[in-house]
C-alpha cells in the first residue's frame, strides 16, 4: 500500500501516512466503520446527503474535544439533509462514553477500530501510532469530495470556516 512521508508532523516529528491523497473532486472511498452499537456502518448509506467528515486521532484528547464539540454545535444550523461525521480509532464504548459525557448529539461517531481500512482507503492511517491523522472532508450528496484538509501539524485545528463554507456552496 501506498505510504506518504512529509504530509504530517505531531508535535514537530514526522509521521507516514498510509494510503492515497484524496483531493477535492476524487470519489470519496467507500469503508465499513463501527457504530456504538458495535454494527457495521456502511459510508456509501450516506449517499444522498452533504457530509462532513471530521477525523480524528483520540476523542479522548483535548483538540480532538474541541473540534468534535465544534461541528456538533455547528450541526444544528446545516440541517436534516447534511451528516456530521467524527471518525476515530476509539473503541465504540470510548466514543459513546465520550459523547454522552460532553453532551455531543448531533455527530455521529464512527470506529476505525478493527484494521484501519477506512485511515487506508482515505490516505489518514498513521504507520506509526496506528491512529487516525486530524482532517476534515466535506462531501457532496453523490459522494464526491468537494473539500479535504489534512491539517499538518496533528495537534492544530482544522479550518472549521473553510469546511463550513464548502459545505454551504453545495447547497
Amino acid at each position: 500500500m501506498e505510504t506518504r512521508s512529509n504530509v504530517i508532523t505531531f508535535k514537530g516529528n514526522p509521521l507516514t501516512l498510509v494510503g492515497p491523497a484524496l483531493a477535492a473532486g476524487d470519489d470519496a472511498p467507500n469503508a465499513t466503520l463501527v457504530g456504538n452499537d458495535l454494527q457495521p456502518v456502511v459510508l456509501s448509506s450516506f449517499l444522498g446527503q452533504r457530509a462532513i467528515v471530521s477525523v480524528v486521532p483520540s476523542l479522548d484528547t483535548p483538540v480532538c474535544d474541541v473540534q468534535t464539540r465544534r461541528f456538533n454545535q455547528e450541526a444544528a444550523a446545516l440541517g436534516d439533509d447534511v451528516a456530521v461525521l467524527t471518525v476515530s480509532c476509539d473503541l465504540p464504548f470510548a466514543q459513546a462514553r465520550w459523547c454522552g459525557a460532553a453532551g455531543v448529539e448531533r455527530v455521529v461517531t464512527l470506529s476505525d477500530y478493527r484494521d484501519g481500512a477506512f485511515g487506508k482507503a482515505w490516505g489518514l492511517f498513521i504507520e506509526e501510532l496506528a491512529l487516525l491523522t486530524r482532517a476534515v472532508f466535506v462531501v457532496d450528496a453523490a459522494g464526491k469530495i468537494a473539500y479535504a484538509q489534512i491539517v499538518p501539524e496533528v495537534t492544530d485545528e482544522p479550518d472549521y470556516q473553510a469546511a463550513l463554507d464548502a459545505l454551504r456552496a453545495l447547497a
